[in-house]
Protein backbone atom coordinates (compact mmCIF):
# COMPACT_ATOMS: atom_id res chain seq x y z
CA UNK A 1 0.00 0.00 0.00
CA UNK A 2 1.38 3.39 -0.92
CA UNK A 3 0.84 6.50 1.16
CA UNK A 4 -1.32 7.84 -1.76
CA UNK A 5 -3.76 4.48 -1.36
CA UNK A 6 -3.08 5.03 3.03
CA UNK A 7 -4.42 8.73 3.28
CA UNK A 8 -7.72 7.29 1.06
CA UNK A 9 -8.01 4.49 3.56
CA UNK A 10 -7.41 6.57 6.32
CA UNK A 11 -10.64 8.86 5.30
CA UNK A 12 -12.57 5.93 4.22
CA UNK A 13 -11.68 4.91 8.16
CA UNK A 14 -12.90 8.18 9.83
CA UNK A 15 -16.53 8.31 8.03
CA UNK A 16 -17.25 5.54 9.96
CA UNK A 17 -17.30 7.14 13.40
CA UNK A 18 -20.14 9.51 11.95
CA UNK A 19 -22.40 9.84 14.23
CA UNK A 20 -20.75 8.63 17.03
CA UNK A 21 -17.80 10.62 18.02
CA UNK A 22 -19.20 14.62 18.33
CA UNK A 23 -17.65 16.98 19.85
CA UNK A 24 -15.12 15.00 18.96
CA UNK A 25 -13.30 15.30 14.78
CA UNK A 26 -13.68 11.86 12.75
CA UNK A 27 -10.30 10.48 12.44
CA UNK A 28 -8.21 7.39 10.46
CA UNK A 29 -5.36 6.37 10.61
CA UNK A 30 -3.03 3.48 8.99
CA UNK A 31 0.42 2.08 9.87
CA UNK A 32 2.70 0.73 7.18
CA UNK A 33 5.01 -1.42 9.05
CA UNK A 34 8.81 -1.92 7.87
CA UNK A 35 7.81 -5.50 7.12
CA UNK A 36 4.95 -4.18 4.73
CA UNK A 37 2.08 -5.20 7.00
CA UNK A 38 -0.58 -2.97 7.32
CA UNK A 39 -2.80 -2.11 10.00
CA UNK A 40 -5.34 0.53 10.83
CA UNK A 41 -8.04 2.27 13.31
CA UNK A 42 -10.77 4.74 13.27
CA UNK A 43 -11.76 6.50 16.44
CA UNK A 44 -15.18 4.89 16.95
CA UNK A 45 -16.76 6.21 19.98
CA UNK A 46 -16.19 9.56 21.74
CA UNK A 47 -14.20 9.20 25.06
CA UNK A 48 -12.89 6.06 23.27
CA UNK A 49 -9.47 5.11 21.40
CA UNK A 50 -8.41 7.46 19.19
CA UNK A 51 -7.60 6.41 15.83
CA UNK A 52 -3.55 6.28 15.67
CA UNK A 53 -3.54 3.93 19.27
CA UNK A 54 -5.99 1.76 17.45
CA UNK A 55 -3.76 1.29 14.62
CA UNK A 56 -0.27 1.42 16.45
CA UNK A 57 -1.64 -1.07 19.12
CA UNK A 58 -2.46 -3.31 16.10
CA UNK A 59 0.94 -3.06 14.76
CA UNK A 60 2.97 -3.81 17.85
CA UNK A 61 6.68 -3.82 17.77
CA UNK A 62 6.05 -4.13 13.29
CA UNK A 63 5.15 -0.17 13.95
CA UNK A 64 9.18 0.55 14.69
CA UNK A 65 10.59 2.10 11.84
CA UNK A 66 7.14 2.31 10.07
CA UNK A 67 5.10 5.28 8.87
CA UNK A 68 1.64 6.47 10.31
CA UNK A 69 -1.16 7.53 8.14
CA UNK A 70 -3.60 10.16 10.11
CA UNK A 71 -6.28 12.58 8.57
CA UNK A 72 -5.56 14.60 11.34
CA UNK A 73 -2.46 16.05 13.49
CA UNK A 74 -2.19 13.54 16.33
CA UNK A 75 -3.22 15.63 19.98
CA UNK A 76 -0.50 16.29 22.16
CA UNK A 77 -2.72 16.56 25.53
CA UNK A 78 -3.98 14.62 27.90
CA UNK A 79 -8.25 14.48 27.61
CA UNK A 80 -10.42 11.43 28.11
CA UNK A 81 -7.27 9.32 26.12
CA UNK A 82 -3.23 9.87 26.08
CA UNK A 83 -1.64 12.09 23.87
CA UNK A 84 -1.18 10.52 20.87
CA UNK A 85 2.05 12.00 19.75
CA UNK A 86 3.90 10.43 22.72
CA UNK A 87 2.26 6.86 21.63
CA UNK A 88 3.69 7.20 18.14
CA UNK A 89 7.47 8.38 19.53
CA UNK A 90 7.31 5.50 22.11
CA UNK A 91 6.27 2.43 18.85
CA UNK A 92 9.13 3.29 17.38
CA UNK A 93 7.50 5.36 14.26
CA UNK A 94 10.53 7.00 11.85
CA UNK A 95 7.31 9.06 9.62
CA UNK A 96 4.20 10.09 9.71
CA UNK A 97 1.90 11.70 7.10
CA UNK A 98 -0.66 13.98 8.20
CA UNK A 99 -3.91 15.23 5.98
CA UNK A 100 -4.79 18.16 8.18
CA UNK A 101 -3.50 20.30 11.05
CA UNK A 102 -5.66 20.20 14.07
CA UNK A 103 -7.51 23.45 14.10
CA UNK A 104 -8.32 22.92 18.18
CA UNK A 105 -5.83 24.72 19.90
CA UNK A 106 -6.16 22.76 23.12
CA UNK A 107 -5.43 19.51 21.18
CA UNK A 108 -3.11 21.09 18.67
CA UNK A 109 0.85 20.68 19.12
CA UNK A 110 1.18 17.18 17.55
CA UNK A 111 2.81 18.05 14.96
CA UNK A 112 5.72 20.31 16.24
CA UNK A 113 5.81 17.65 19.67
CA UNK A 114 6.76 14.80 16.66
CA UNK A 115 9.50 16.77 15.06
CA UNK A 116 11.31 17.27 18.42
CA UNK A 117 11.46 14.36 19.00
CA UNK A 118 12.97 13.56 15.30
CA UNK A 119 10.62 11.88 13.29
CA UNK A 120 10.04 12.83 9.51
CA UNK A 121 6.60 14.69 9.44
CA UNK A 122 4.73 15.49 6.11
CA UNK A 123 1.45 17.70 6.52
CA UNK A 124 -1.05 18.04 3.15
CA UNK A 125 -1.63 14.87 1.22
CA UNK A 126 -5.60 14.52 1.76
CA UNK A 127 -5.99 17.61 3.15
CA UNK A 128 -9.46 19.01 1.23
CA UNK A 129 -11.18 16.11 1.91
CA UNK A 130 -10.30 15.73 5.75
CA UNK A 131 -11.52 19.32 6.06
CA UNK A 132 -14.59 18.39 3.96
CA UNK A 133 -15.04 15.07 6.28
CA UNK A 134 -14.32 17.15 9.23
CA UNK A 135 -16.61 20.57 8.34
CA UNK A 136 -18.64 21.18 11.38
CA UNK A 137 -15.93 20.29 13.34
CA UNK A 138 -13.43 22.67 12.06
CA UNK A 139 -16.53 25.27 12.38
CA UNK A 140 -17.10 24.77 15.70
CA UNK A 141 -13.82 25.62 16.93
CA UNK A 142 -13.63 28.66 15.02
CA UNK A 143 -15.10 32.26 16.53
CA UNK A 144 -18.65 32.55 14.18
CA UNK A 145 -21.06 32.25 17.41
CA UNK A 146 -23.43 29.89 15.10
CA UNK A 147 -23.96 26.63 14.40
CA UNK A 148 -22.56 25.02 11.17
CA UNK A 149 -26.03 24.72 8.98
CA UNK A 150 -26.85 22.30 6.30
CA UNK A 151 -29.48 22.58 3.89
CA UNK A 152 -30.51 19.41 2.72
CA UNK A 153 -33.17 19.16 -0.40
CA UNK A 154 -34.73 16.38 -1.89
CA UNK A 155 -36.22 17.74 -5.13
CA UNK A 156 -37.18 17.23 -8.99
CA UNK A 157 -35.17 17.90 -11.68
CA UNK A 158 -36.83 21.17 -12.21
CA UNK A 159 -35.77 22.03 -8.37
CA UNK A 160 -39.58 21.13 -6.86
CA UNK A 161 -39.66 19.63 -3.56
CA UNK A 162 -43.93 18.96 -3.38
CA UNK A 163 -46.36 18.40 -6.05
CA UNK A 164 -48.97 21.86 -6.48
CA UNK A 165 -50.72 20.36 -3.45
CA UNK A 166 -47.73 19.57 -1.60
CA UNK A 167 -47.18 16.11 -1.77
CA UNK A 168 -43.72 15.26 -1.23
CA UNK A 169 -43.90 11.40 -0.73
CA UNK A 170 -41.72 10.68 -1.83
CA UNK A 171 -39.69 12.14 -4.44
CA UNK A 172 -36.43 10.42 -3.91
CA UNK A 173 -35.97 6.40 -3.54
CA UNK A 174 -35.61 3.86 -0.65
CA UNK A 175 -31.47 4.40 -1.04
CA UNK A 176 -31.65 8.25 -0.88
CA UNK A 177 -33.73 8.04 1.92
CA UNK A 178 -31.77 5.65 3.93
CA UNK A 179 -28.47 8.22 2.92
CA UNK A 180 -30.82 11.28 5.06
CA UNK A 181 -30.83 9.27 8.20
CA UNK A 182 -27.41 8.56 8.19
CA UNK A 183 -26.73 12.43 7.25
CA UNK A 184 -28.86 13.25 10.32
CA UNK A 185 -26.62 10.93 12.72
CA UNK A 186 -23.82 13.55 12.35
CA UNK A 187 -25.70 16.63 13.38
CA UNK A 188 -26.59 18.21 16.99
CA UNK A 189 -29.98 19.54 15.48
CA UNK A 190 -32.55 19.05 12.22
CA UNK A 191 -34.66 21.53 11.54
CA UNK A 192 -37.67 22.22 9.49
CA UNK A 193 -39.83 25.83 8.89
CA UNK A 194 -42.88 26.58 10.61
CA UNK A 195 -45.30 25.47 7.73
CA UNK A 196 -43.35 22.35 7.02
CA UNK A 197 -43.94 21.16 10.55
CA UNK A 198 -47.26 21.82 10.10
CA UNK A 199 -48.47 20.32 6.86
CA UNK A 200 -45.76 17.07 6.90
CA UNK A 201 -46.22 16.62 10.60
CA UNK A 202 -42.56 15.69 10.89
CA UNK A 203 -41.16 13.36 13.38
CA UNK A 204 -37.47 14.23 12.82
CA UNK A 205 -36.11 11.63 14.33
CA UNK A 206 -32.80 9.36 12.74
CA UNK A 207 -33.94 5.58 11.84
CA UNK A 208 -30.77 4.31 9.53
CA UNK A 209 -28.31 1.88 10.38
CA UNK A 210 -26.45 4.41 12.68
CA UNK A 211 -27.80 4.81 16.34
CA UNK A 212 -26.66 8.51 16.80
CA UNK A 213 -24.58 8.86 20.36
CA UNK A 214 -27.05 11.66 21.39
CA UNK A 215 -30.55 12.01 19.41
CA UNK A 216 -30.32 15.30 17.02
CA UNK A 217 -32.99 17.96 18.90
CA UNK A 218 -35.51 18.72 16.86
CA UNK A 219 -35.58 22.79 15.89
CA UNK A 220 -38.88 24.40 14.07
CA UNK A 221 -38.30 27.53 13.42
CA UNK A 222 -41.77 29.21 13.42
CA UNK A 223 -41.70 32.91 12.34
CA UNK A 224 -45.61 34.20 13.21
CA UNK A 225 -46.81 30.28 13.08
CA UNK A 226 -47.93 28.45 15.93
CA UNK A 227 -46.25 24.49 16.75
CA UNK A 228 -50.07 22.08 16.85
CA UNK A 229 -49.98 20.88 20.24
CA UNK A 230 -51.18 17.50 19.06
CA UNK A 231 -47.66 17.70 16.55
CA UNK A 232 -45.35 14.44 16.52
CA UNK A 233 -42.99 16.91 17.13
CA UNK A 234 -44.70 18.52 20.91
CA UNK A 235 -46.39 14.63 21.89
CA UNK A 236 -42.75 13.10 21.87
CA UNK A 237 -40.63 16.37 23.31
CA UNK A 238 -40.09 14.52 26.52
CA UNK A 239 -38.36 11.50 24.30
CA UNK A 240 -36.18 13.60 22.22
CA UNK A 241 -35.62 17.68 22.66
CA UNK A 242 -37.85 19.81 20.37
CA UNK A 243 -36.72 23.81 20.24
CA UNK A 244 -39.11 26.41 19.21
CA UNK A 245 -37.84 29.57 17.54
CA UNK A 246 -39.94 31.93 17.43
CA UNK A 247 -40.02 36.21 17.35
CA UNK A 248 -42.71 36.46 19.42
CA UNK A 249 -44.84 33.80 20.73
CA UNK A 250 -47.95 34.80 23.02
CA UNK A 251 -47.40 33.77 26.48
CA UNK A 252 -49.98 31.29 26.80
CA UNK A 253 -48.64 29.50 23.61
CA UNK A 254 -44.97 29.52 25.50
CA UNK A 255 -46.54 28.14 28.33
CA UNK A 256 -48.03 25.40 26.83
CA UNK A 257 -44.65 24.20 24.90
CA UNK A 258 -42.91 24.58 27.98
CA UNK A 259 -45.41 22.30 29.91
CA UNK A 260 -44.88 19.69 27.36
CA UNK A 261 -40.72 19.77 27.41
CA UNK A 262 -40.33 22.19 24.32
CA UNK A 263 -37.69 24.43 24.72
CA UNK A 264 -38.59 28.32 23.39
CA UNK A 265 -35.99 30.48 21.94
CA UNK A 266 -36.95 34.08 21.02
CA UNK A 267 -35.12 35.53 18.09
CA UNK A 268 -35.59 38.59 15.52
CA UNK A 269 -34.62 36.95 12.30
CA UNK A 270 -32.64 33.97 11.17
CA UNK A 271 -29.50 35.11 12.08
CA UNK A 272 -30.14 35.87 15.64
CA UNK A 273 -32.04 32.43 15.93
CA UNK A 274 -28.69 30.74 14.86
CA UNK A 275 -26.81 32.54 17.81
CA UNK A 276 -29.59 31.28 20.05
CA UNK A 277 -29.42 27.90 18.84
CA UNK A 278 -25.86 27.97 19.35
CA UNK A 279 -26.27 29.22 22.90
CA UNK A 280 -27.89 26.37 24.27
CA UNK A 281 -25.08 23.99 22.58
CA UNK A 282 -26.40 23.67 18.76
CA UNK A 283 -23.42 23.23 16.97
CA UNK A 284 -24.19 22.01 14.13
CA UNK A 285 -27.88 21.92 11.90
CA UNK A 286 -29.29 20.32 8.99
CA UNK A 287 -32.04 21.97 7.94
CA UNK A 288 -35.01 19.94 5.47
CA UNK A 289 -37.47 22.54 4.79
CA UNK A 290 -39.44 24.17 3.36
CA UNK A 291 -38.51 26.16 0.61
CA UNK A 292 -39.02 29.76 1.76
CA UNK A 293 -36.75 28.66 5.13
CA UNK A 294 -33.85 27.29 3.04
CA UNK A 295 -34.23 30.24 0.54
CA UNK A 296 -33.91 32.93 3.34
CA UNK A 297 -31.06 31.10 5.16
CA UNK A 298 -29.24 31.39 1.53
CA UNK A 299 -30.21 34.98 1.58
CA UNK A 300 -28.38 35.61 4.56
CA UNK A 301 -25.54 33.94 4.34
CA UNK A 302 -26.19 31.37 6.68
CA UNK A 303 -25.87 28.10 4.34
CA UNK A 304 -21.93 26.35 4.93
CA UNK A 305 -23.59 23.22 2.92
CA UNK A 306 -25.58 22.43 0.48
CA UNK A 307 -26.57 18.33 0.45
CA UNK A 308 -28.84 17.92 -2.52
CA UNK A 309 -30.81 14.90 -3.71
CA UNK A 310 -31.69 15.22 -7.41
CA UNK A 311 -34.34 11.95 -8.52
CA UNK A 312 -35.21 11.25 -12.01
CA UNK A 313 -39.04 13.47 -12.62
CA UNK A 314 -40.04 16.53 -13.79
CA UNK A 315 -42.88 18.33 -11.53
CA UNK A 316 -43.66 21.50 -13.74
CA UNK A 317 -43.80 24.89 -13.16
CA UNK A 318 -46.73 24.81 -10.62
CA UNK A 319 -45.08 22.88 -8.20
CA UNK A 320 -43.26 23.92 -5.17
CA UNK A 321 -39.63 25.28 -5.70
CA UNK A 322 -36.83 23.65 -3.51
CA UNK A 323 -35.92 27.49 -2.55
CA UNK A 324 -37.77 30.70 -2.31
CA UNK A 325 -37.07 34.30 -1.24
CA UNK A 326 -33.66 34.36 -2.32
CA UNK A 327 -32.69 36.94 -5.63
CA UNK A 328 -29.54 37.30 -7.01
CA UNK A 329 -29.17 40.09 -9.13
CA UNK A 330 -26.59 38.92 -12.08
CA UNK A 331 -24.72 36.22 -12.85
CA UNK A 332 -21.60 38.22 -12.26
CA UNK A 333 -23.04 38.54 -8.22
CA UNK A 334 -24.08 34.71 -8.41
CA UNK A 335 -21.63 33.09 -5.65
CA UNK A 336 -20.12 29.57 -7.09
CA UNK A 337 -20.17 26.77 -4.23
CA UNK A 338 -17.68 23.89 -4.53
CA UNK A 339 -18.67 20.82 -4.95
CA UNK A 340 -17.71 17.79 -2.09
CA UNK A 341 -19.06 14.92 -3.10
CA UNK A 342 -21.69 13.67 -6.33
CA UNK A 343 -22.58 10.17 -6.38
CA UNK A 344 -25.49 8.23 -7.41
CA UNK A 345 -28.07 6.57 -4.48
CA UNK A 346 -29.94 4.39 -6.80
CA UNK A 347 -31.87 6.08 -9.07
CA UNK A 348 -31.40 9.27 -7.08
CA UNK A 349 -28.07 11.86 -7.43
CA UNK A 350 -26.35 12.82 -4.37
CA UNK A 351 -24.56 16.32 -5.12
CA UNK A 352 -22.84 17.60 -1.97
CA UNK A 353 -21.82 21.38 -2.07
CA UNK A 354 -19.69 23.96 0.16
CA UNK A 355 -20.01 27.53 0.60
CA UNK A 356 -16.51 28.12 0.98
Amino acid sequence: MTEAQAIARALELARQGWGRVHPNPLVGAVVLASDGTVTEGFHAEYGGPHAEAIALAAAGDRARGGTLVTTLEPCAHHGKQPPCADLIVQAGIRRVVVAMPDPNPIAAGGLASLERAGLEVVVGPGRREAEDLNAAFIHGVGPSGRPFVAVKLATSLDHRIADPAGHSRWISGDEARDWVHWFRAGFDAIGVGGRTALVDNPALTVRGAIEPRTPPRRVVFLGSRRLSLDSTLVRTARDIPVVAVAASLGQADSAALLERGVTVVGANGLEESLVGLHAIGIQSLVVEGGGRLAGSLLAGGLVDRLAWIVSPVWLGDTAIPGTRGFVVPSLLQAERWRIVERRPLGQDTLLVFDRR
